[in-house]
């Protein structure tokens, strides 16, 4: 229960007024701040970054500008639990808690009986005169509770005290006679009248024990009741006059009658309280006449400071008062002598030592602790953590809880089993303030007149507004006021004050804020249905609902269902939301089910490097084309009947396939033809065979002309012979030459032409001709290869 109590109240945020991070964190456990620069609207206040860490979420701030502290627990002193000569029975020893203000934080405390840890027993004992029997008996114990100490322990010392009461009246007869020698029976030895005397401090001799007890005397008093908390006030905190050692502390208080307590002492006129502190002078009590007897609760709170344990060693009438108000303490019925004080002191110790009760010293202001166990009947939170039949060397762990009310300064306090000197020292600090690291200097969010600090702008002075943006004095009131109204309206909508030309909203009737730049925004006005508003089936945010798990509709009037809206199990093709069960359609895709889109085109270019990637593995993307191309799925066919889509690729070729449109947006299905239509490469032999026949035609075709031209040419000069043949006036000289040489030779030296009669077995023949005054030069091929004339070797004619 207490640990649902936690959870529940740290879900809440009961926030009161809060203008900074530090009123947030200290509005209690389950409030966070926001520290988004822009978290807060136009004009909203800044409690609005106030608020549980899951809603500010659901307002959008990022989770790493939540200021959430939580409680920190670091162990300062840990030795692990050890027995021996310097046992550890407690762990650990000391520890720091950082505590968030009504945050409670558990912790484990371990605790280990350690076998043979000393134990120091004082006996006190009632000496009024009806206890004349039983100091006999006691007399003779030391040595007896020694030995029997040390079966259990090893180690253990005793020492002894006794009391009667306050040396005044009614107590005790003031009569100077009386106070010498109170007994009643002249003959017996008697001391006189005394509170408390310290006689022996703690010892391992039994045999001083013995002398010292020896040398003891009944007293007496008047009335029935004893001084026993004036004795047992002194035993615990006279410490060191009494001995006591780190050790289990046993004070065995042994009567046979009540006790006075705090307020009695006004029946002797004693009005001064009793102080607590230790006032033995010469072993006696000396302000036994001084101070009133203190109160149980006094001696309960020192004997546990101490860490004493009292066995009350009492009388059949006495058995239970005691035991009742004071903790950790045990009861044992005393025989008429005190014969059975031994066995009574050993079982009131086994019994002491095998109980463990975890406790607390006096808390400071404002800390409460709780304790559970894994004892049987431990589970339950309380107080004071117990467990029972604790043997030794068996180890019991507590929960401990410890939770700060409100910020405190650093404080610390003690925890420890009762009836032991260890304790655990817990260190206490509260975590009140904010951790947002922020730069100390101006910034750009508060228009550089201004500091962050947790996500607020805390101004300059002579600065002010959300962001620092208004000037004391820099504007008039006409000017600020006309920046709070909206086309020139109502200032702040009639829902807030114009503040230095920014609206402060109010409350709205319902405790909630206006906001907006305007405080236009409320969420206590959306549509209703069923006179609900959003059908009381969502939250309303600035006039539109926003709808729980569930529900959805403008209103919040319809129950979620998408019946109606599937196709195949498929909601509106997935491209669309299924609202009040119909179709809301989306990406322009239209009718009932989304499942046309009239002005859509196949995206054919777009999907060109994808369809090449995945079909080809080219393109640009070749390296990454799954993470890029996740939207496509190719399959690669054949022969395709028509295609929707031709795109050129990488290498220039055309890629032809077909595009079928999937679910959702901008998925599908492309068919991609096998093999691409890509050019035809150049005939190299084609090329070359055709450059050398057109190198040699065109030669050819040169060869043709020049030969043309010559032929032109020698016809030209062939038939200026003939015609100067036939206009001869003068004898004509013939030559005659025959030379079997590749070329011959003629020349003639006349003054008039001459003609060749005859040429014989010569590829060419040079003829130059001279005659006044034009020479003539020609080389001829031979026309009469095959006639013979005449035959002349080596002979030159000269005409």
């Amino acid at each position: 229960d207490f640990k649902l109590f936690v959870a529940v109240y740290t879900e809440q945020c009961l926030k009161a007024s809060v203008n900074t991070c530090g009123d947030c964190i200290k509005s209690g456990p389950g409030c966070a701040w926001c520290k988004d620069l822009n978290f807060t609207k136009t004009g909203e206040q800044e409690a609005a970054r106030c608020d549980t860490p899951a809603v500010l979420k659901e307002k959008g701030c990022p989770p790493t500008d939540i200021i959430n502290p939580k409680n920190d627990f670091i162990k300062i002193s840990n030795k692990p639990l050890k027995a021996g000569e310097n046992p550890v029975q407690i762990q650990p020893q000391e520890i720091q808690l950082d505590l968030r203000p009504g945050m409670p934080y558990t912790f484990q405390l371990h605790f280990k009986r350690a076998q043979g840890y000393p134990v120091d027993l004082y006996y006190l004992m009632d000496l009024s005169y009806s206890m004349k029997d039983d100091l006999e008996n006691v007399k003779n114990l030391g040595n007896d509770l020694l030995k029997e100490l040390n079966k259990i322990t090893g180690s253990a010392r005793i020492g002894f005290g006794s009391f009667v009461d306050k040396t005044l009246l009614p107590y005790t007869d003031t009569n100077e006679a009386k106070l010498k020698r109170p007994c009643s029976d002249k003959n017996e030895p008697c001391q006189p009248a005394f509170g408390f005397q310290h006689v022996l401090p703690l010892t391992k001799d039994g045999d001083k024990f013995k002398s010292m007890v020896a040398e003891q005397h009944i007293s007496g008093n008047l009335d029935p009741p004893e001084g026993s908390l004036d004795a047992i006030m002194q035993a615990a905190v006279c410490v060191n006059e009494i001995g006591w050692g780190n050790s289990t502390r046993l004070l065995v208080l042994a009567t046979d009658d009540g006790f006075h307590m705090a307020g009695d002492g006004k029946l002797a006129a004693i009005l001064e309280p009793n102080r607590e502190t230790c006032q033995l002078v010469d072993r006696k009590y000396s302000k036994s006449t001084l101070w009133d007897y203190p109160s149980v609760g006094q001696v309960a709170r020192k004997l546990e400071e101490q860490n004493i344990q009292p066995i009350f060693a009492v009388t059949k009438k006495m058995e239970t008062e005691l035991s009742k108000l004071i903790p950790k303490s045990a009861v044992g019925v005393l025989s008429e002598d005190s014969g059975n004080v031994v066995n009574l002191i050993v079982d009131a110790y086994n019994s002491l030592s095998s109980e463990v009760i975890m406790a607390h010293e006096a808390l400071p202001e404002f800390i409460s602790v709780k304790y559970t166990s894994d004892c049987k009947d431990g589970e339950k939170p309380s107080d004071r953590g117990k467990c029972d039949n604790v043997n030794i060397g068996t180890e019991v762990i507590f929960d401990v809880t410890v939770t700060v009310d409100r910020c405190i300064n650093s404080q610390s306090f003690l925890i420890g089993p009762l009836g032991f000197n260890e304790k655990l020292k817990v260190n206490v600090r509260t975590r009140c303030d904010c951790e947002c690291d922020d730069i100390n200097q101006p910034h750009p969010h508060c228009k550089e007149k201004g500091k962050v600090v947790c996500g607020s702008c805390r101004c300059d002075p002579g600065f002010l507004g959300q962001h620092c943006e208004c000037q004391v004095g820099q504007k008039d009131v006409a000017s600020l006021k006309a920046q709070c109204q909206k086309d020139n309206g109502t200032e702040c909508e009639g829902k807030g004050d114009c503040v230095c030309g920014r609206c402060q909203c109010h409350l709205t009737e319902g405790g909630n804020n206006f906001y907006g730049e305007f405080c236009e925004c409320d969420d206590e006005h959306c549509e209703k249905y069923a006179n609900k508003q959003c059908a009381g089936h969502g939250k309303c945010k600035c006039g539109r609902c926003e709808c729980n798990e569930g529900y959805e509709g403008a209103a919040c009037q319809c129950a979620k269902s998408d019946e109606d809206c599937k196709i195949d199990g498929i909601v509106c093709h997935e491209r669309g939301k299924c609202v009040c069960n119909q179709c809301v359609c989306q990406g322009g895709y239209k009718g009932p089910s989304c499942k046309v889109c009239p002005t859509c085109q196949r995206p054919c270019q777009e999907s060109g490097s994808c369809v090449e990637c995945l079909a080809f593995g080219t393109g640009p993307f070749e390296k990454n084309c799954l993470e890029n191309c996740k939207h496509l799925q190719h399959v690669m066919v054949e022969k395709l009947i028509k295609h929707d889509c031709r795109v050129k690729d990488k290498e220039g070729c055309w890629m032809l396939f077909t595009m079928t449109e999937q679910l959702g947006f901008d998925k599908y299905i492309v068919n991609v033809l096998k093999d691409r239509e890509c050019p035809e490469g150049p005939n190299i032999a084609a090329i070359v065979g055709g450059s050398i026949a057109a190198v040699a035609l065109i030669g050819l075709l040169i060869l043709l002309i020049i030969k043309g031209v010559l032929y032109a040419s020698d016809l030209r000069e062939w038939k200026r012979f003939e015609k100067d043949r036939k206009h001869e006036k003068t004898s004509v000289s013939s030559v005659f030459f025959i030379h079997k040489t590749p070329t011959l030779y003629i020349r003639a030296n006349c003054l008039k032409l001459f003609s060749i009669h005859a040429v014989y077995e010569a590829d060419y023949v040079f003829i130059s001709f001279y005659r006044v005054p034009t020479r003539y030069s020609r080389m001829l091929r031979p026309q009469f290869k095959t006639q013979h004339f005449l035959e002349i070797h080596e002979r030159t004619c000269w005409c």
